[in-house]
């Protein structure tokens, strides 16, 4: 069975993942997140849940500790499960998974958000160029994302 792993930010991210039932059903998933409250709690219930250190642009220094650490993390979960496929949503704790994926052979998929109509995340702007499936929610994101696939609302 073939190894997935979910990554996401925390909120609105998480809950379109974790939508993807039929998805989560078909292989050997993983999901990898931020630390918060909720997602503490997740974990508690499952040995297939890992937690990413939370960042935020807002302070300069503790985004860069923080982001050091999540790369870190990144590594060692990559390592641990060895996925052959990546699926995210975004947000910036992803693009160090996406990129290592890539490099160590795993396909990447992601799915713009669905609160994205007419405009692009800065995540979608960089994993555009390395996804082997770019997936738009919305007929308007095919003008600005030419080689997308739309599939409509996934969730």
């Amino acid at each position: 069975m073939q190894k997935l792993i979910l990554i996401s930010s925390v909120g609105g991210h998480l809950e379109q993942l974790l939508g993807l039932n039929k998805i989560i059903e078909k292989y050997d998933t993983y999901i990898v997140t931020e630390t918060n409250s909720t997602t503490i709690k997740m974990r508690a219930n499952s040995t297939k849940i890992f937690l990413l250190p939370y960042i935020s642009r807002n302070y300069l220094y503790s985004f860069i500790v923080n982001y050091f650490k999540l790369l870190i993390g990144t590594v060692k979960i990559y390592n641990k499960v060895r996925p052959d496929i990546i699926v995210t949503t975004g947000t910036g704790c992803t693009i160090p998974m996406c990129f290592l994926g890539k490099l160590m052979g795993s396909k990447v998929i992601f799915i713009e958000t669905f609160a994205r109509v007419r405009s692009k995340t800065l995540t979608g702007k960089i994993c555009y160029y390395i996804a082997d499936v770019f997936i738009v929610q919305w007929k308007e994101l095919k003008n600005i994302y030419p080689k997308a696939v739309y599939l409509g609302h996934i969730y």
